[in-house]
């Protein structure tokens, strides 16, 4: 088991510094500048590939604010105002996944490039940045799962539980390292965002089940599933359709 420590902010002086924000801050930096080696590898236009990021960012923090909405309707019912108060947090990354597809197909058909194409290389560097952005919320324990005896499960004070920060950022890691072999194979253009949707949609799906249900933080659920879930059911049936549109050897 992991001993439970929590670690939520660093002060350097007078300044006071959010380790969840550097976290998620430097994982987007290390998916940045790994999309753009791949853009330089394959010929595109790393311009287009950097503008991209920025746009796509926007969209996700966006969105994963909208989705955080569904998971907490009552909450921001009750106070409107707090959607703007970005500060407290509570963002999903699939509402951000939603959010970047949305801003990323917009933006590249507006430069009239590779939609597919440009999007497969931006994907590459994705999981580097979850397995990074996600060891800030293992440090500050915002997803806590039930009850285990799994080895990786986390000394809560009220017991040892399932961390799906932790979980996730292992997930990220995992991919990350599987991009890399499939690189070394020279998989064909498009292998990385099926790859993407159906491996973090199968392992999303299924981590779910694992969330805390006993007094910890509780998700919403709509018919037993997270909203999450759902999502992760659409991020595999997606992945699975590309496959058959444009990696299948009939096409």
């Amino acid at each position: 088991m992991i001993p439970y420590f929590k670690l939520t902010t660093l002060t350097l002086g007078p300044i006071t510094i959010q380790v969840w924000g550097l976290m998620v801050a430097l994982g987007i930096l290390a998916a940045r500048w790994v999309a753009g080696r791949m853009a330089k590898s394959r010929g595109q236009d790393e311009k287009i590939v950097w503008d991209l990021s920025v746009w796509v960012i926007a969209g996700a923090f966006f969105m994963a604010r909208v989705f955080h909405a569904i998971y907490e309707p009552g909450y921001y019912l009750s106070d409107p105002f707090e959607f703007l108060r970005i500060w407290h947090g509570g963002f999903s990354v699939m509402g951000g996944f939603l959010g970047a597809l949305i801003v990323g197909v917009w933006f590249l058909r507006k430069k009239q490039v590779d939609v597919y194409a440009y999007s497969d290389t931006a994907i590459f560097g994705l999981p580097l940045g979850l397995f990074i952005g996600r060891i800030g919320c293992f440090l500050i324990h915002d997803h806590p799962g039930t009850l285990t005896n799994f080895p990786l499960g986390v000394n809560y004070p009220d017991g040892i539980r399932h961390d799906h920060g932790l979980y996730l950022s292992l997930n990220g890691l995992i991919l990350f390292l599987l991009f890399l072999w499939l690189r070394y194979k020279k998989v064909k253009t498009g292998t990385y965002v099926v790859v993407f949707l159906i491996w973090y949609g199968t392992v999303r799906f299924f981590l779910d089940f694992l969330r805390a249900t006993d007094g910890q933080i509780i998700d919403t659920r709509y018919f037993s599933l997270t909203p999450a879930q759902y999502m992760a059911i659409l991020m595999v049936g997606g992945g699975v359709w590309l496959w058959r549109k444009r990696l299948s050897n009939k096409h």
